[in-house]
């Protein structure tokens, strides 16, 4: 017998837990002020996630998808694309799309059940929040095919988690992207749960990088907690990709350190050392400890750049608080070209309940 291909999965990490450098770091790091604004975003968007929670207990806000411990991984994403670039993500990956321009005004009138969210002011070409799990990959797929058909630099980048690199959707993406050579870059974002199933019950594989290995694209597992790591596996992927060297599988191993949900209460199935690990090793506690040591953060800096994140949060809540809701007939008006006879019966119901009938 003889062995007619062998692969292997390498992880990159450039800062470990406690905040040490594990191997040199990538060149944009420079000064370490790059890695500081990316250090800056990652608290923004917490400040903006711990209002998010706060509004939906409060009845303002609809379920909610926490992102809790998952900043590095999406800042950098975000941070690395381009803006010609096409994202699409599933539904909690608002660190890459503050950074692509979408407002937190846009996410809160999502979760508060207003579509108008998914029409980004920036960037229109990107794709909506996809709660169907794993669509979203083939989405990309297909616009990364159309960038190739027509010799664009372009790339399209889809998020995924754990549970969702399982759905066959996911696997046909990659399958696509490795046929027709195309600029596409999967990020597995790995948090370890799929609402209540554990990592371990999701597949028998060894990685979940590997799972690109099937499709012939390059794939790699990183520190989703590293920052710097994330950044420079995207940067490198979508570098490959505009060069016309195929497609990218990142597996992003990360924790999610929330209920899947608002609607969810993790603690029915998680245990509470397991996630008491998982705080020990979040992004911001590694990355705090590295810029302070470089003397490029401080306690002072911190808290006022809390407060300016709070309050910049505290406008887009104002002005998604003060949005007008639709009337009841734009469930009706925006779905057809032609509404059928059924639908045009049930929106002449719902306005005579509203006493604006005919």
């Amino acid at each position: 017998m003889s062995t007619v291909a062998q692969f292997s999965i390498d992880h990159l990490q450039y800062l470990d837990p406690d905040g040490r450098e594990a191997n040199p770091l990538p060149e944009f790091v420079g000064d370490g002020r790059p890695v500081l604004e990316l250090f800056k975003q990652m608290l923004r968007v917490r400040s903006f996630d711990t209002k998010s929670v706060a509004l939906q207990r409060t009845g303002k806000l609809g379920t909610y998808a926490s992102c809790l411990g998952h900043e590095a991984a999406h800042v950098g994403i975000g941070a690395a694309m381009r803006a010609e670039d096409v994202f699409a993500p599933s539904y909690r990956e608002y660190g890459a799309q503050f950074m692509r321009g979408v407002r937190p005004r846009e996410v809160l009138m999502y979760w508060g059940g207003d579509e108008r969210g998914n029409d980004f002011a920036v960037p229109k070409h990107d794709y909506p929040w996809c709660v169907p799990i794993g669509t979203q990959c083939l989405h990309a797929a297909g616009a990364a095919l159309a960038f190739k058909l027509r010799g664009e630099p372009r790339v399209a980048v889809a998020c995924v988690g754990d549970g969702g690199s399982s759905k066959s959707d996911t696997y046909a993406a990659i399958n696509s992207a490795g046929a027709y050579g195309l600029p596409f870059v999967l990020c597995i974002v790995n948090n370890q749960w799929a609402i209540s199933v554990p990592r371990s019950a999701q597949t028998g594989a060894q990685t979940l990088a590997q799972k690109g290995l099937a499709g012939g694209l390059y794939s790699l597992q990183v520190d989703g907690n590293d920052v710097i790591a994330v950044f420079e596996a995207v940067r490198s992927a979508l570098e490959r990709a505009r060069a016309g060297e195929g497609g990218t599988v990142l597996e992003l191993v990360t924790y999610r350190l929330s209920d899947h949900t608002t609607a969810d209460d993790a603690r029915r199935y998680r245990g509470e050392e397991e996630v008491k690990a998982g705080w020990a090793r979040e992004p911001f506690l590694r990355l705090r400890s590295w810029l302070t040591a470089k003397g490029l953060w401080d306690e002072a800096q911190e808290a006022e750049w809390k407060r300016v994140c709070d309050a910049e949060i505290d406008v887009e809540v104002n002005a998604y608080l003060e949005t007008r809701s639709q009337p009841v007939e734009a469930m009706f008006d925006y779905l057809y070209a032609e509404l059928p006879a059924d639908l045009a019966t049930q929106r002449e119901d719902a306005l005579n309940w509203e006493g604006r009938g005919r």
